[in-house]
């Protein structure tokens, strides 16, 4: 199942966001919140920065694992009002797993994923896992998100807004932990950056020249966030990434569309959102109007002399340190 992005807002919950008058999902019965990191292109000669455009937040629904009825298991489940979930990490800045060892650390590091797109197929291969790519993507900068797809039934939120949910045994398909024996929908996050736009200002010998911010005002589900201040980070090596998500389904529409909306016998088995009689959809215009008043006056596109808030770029090896306007170091 594939349904594009909705923008998320600050201070939200489940019965707010269920009171949202618009949506920028095509969904109507989506109202949840989805959010990811903004990119930023560090000029080698000026040392300014730009934000790098983007085609949107494409955001897959997908059934998987062995507790799906496809896969002869109970059915998996909806997200229950209050929901939330991150994946990713924010502070990582080397690979710290052995890949395919299978552990939930492991997993963790391995759902964040980059393709680096080219038209030709005799251009170099990149492998999605290994940092940053260092040349330019001609067709995109693609980044890819798993979430995991496995809940413990009892906890819609935890302190670190990981514990409560687990990754399938291998990521994209598996069997849910003991630990966790809930199955859900699996999240995909997928995000194309046009870095091409940037070709003929950077040099391979300059280095990959291209930076994540987190930027999040109070957004209930991070964990970089207190009710008073920013926070923000820089990631530069590429071995960091996140994304999170806060449910705002109505439940009842979900799981019926979780239940019959994956079937072999019309679209939906290809993720055809309009072929589900459960969902009512509305114009991709209408959708795109849907728009969320900044929170904070603080320029974020254009030249920039210095990434916004508190952002210092750090390029590891060790994790990244995370500031807030209280105890920023410039």
């Amino acid at each position: 199942m594939f349904i594009p992005f909705t923008v998320p807002t600050a201070d939200s919950t489940f019965d707010s966001l269920r009171t949202s008058k618009c949506t920028s999902c095509q969904v109507s019965q989506d109202l949840s919140n989805y959010w990811f990191p903004k990119l930023y292109f560090r000029d080698p000669k000026t040392k300014t920065f730009e934000a790098v455009p983007n085609g949107g937040l494409l955001i897959y629904y997908q059934n998987r694992g062995n507790l799906d009825k496809a896969n002869g298991g109970p059915g998996l489940k909806a997200f229950p009002p209050g929901f939330r979930m991150l994946s990713g990490n924010p502070v990582l800045r080397t690979k710290k797993t052995t890949n395919g060892a299978g552990t939930q650390q492991e997993l963790a590091e391995r759902a964040i994923q980059w393709a680096c797109l080219r038209y030709t197929s005799t251009a170099p291969s990149y492998n999605g896992i290994g940092g940053f790519p260092t040349t330019n993507c001609e067709a995109g900068f693609q980044s890819r998100l798993h979430f995991p797809a496995c809940w413990d039934g009892k906890n819609v939120d935890s302190t670190d807004h990981k514990s409560h949910v687990a990754f399938l045994s291998m990521l994209d398909n598996g069997s849910c932990p003991p630990t966790h024996p809930i199955g859900l929908m699996k999240v995909f996050y997928e995000v194309t950056w046009n870095v091409d736009a940037f070709t003929g200002r950077w040099q391979e010998s300059d280095g990959w020249p291209f930076v994540y911010v987190s930027l999040m005002i109070s957004l209930p589900i991070s964990h970089l966030v207190d009710a008073s201040h920013r926070t923000t980070l820089s990631r530069l090596p590429g071995y960091s990434w996140h994304g999170d998500f806060q449910n705002g389904w109505d439940v009842n529409v979900f799981q019926e569309a979780i239940d019959e909306c994956n079937n072999p016998n019309d679209d939906t088995i290809n993720g055809v959102a309009d072929a589900c009689k459960y969902f009512t959809m509305i114009p991709a215009a209408t959708a795109k109007s849907c728009q969320l008043a900044p929170v904070v006056n603080e320029a974020v596109n254009g030249t920039l002399s210095k990434l916004p808030g508190c952002n210092p770029i750090q390029t590891g090896p060790g994790d990244a340190t995370l500031y807030t306007e209280a105890n920023c170091p410039n």
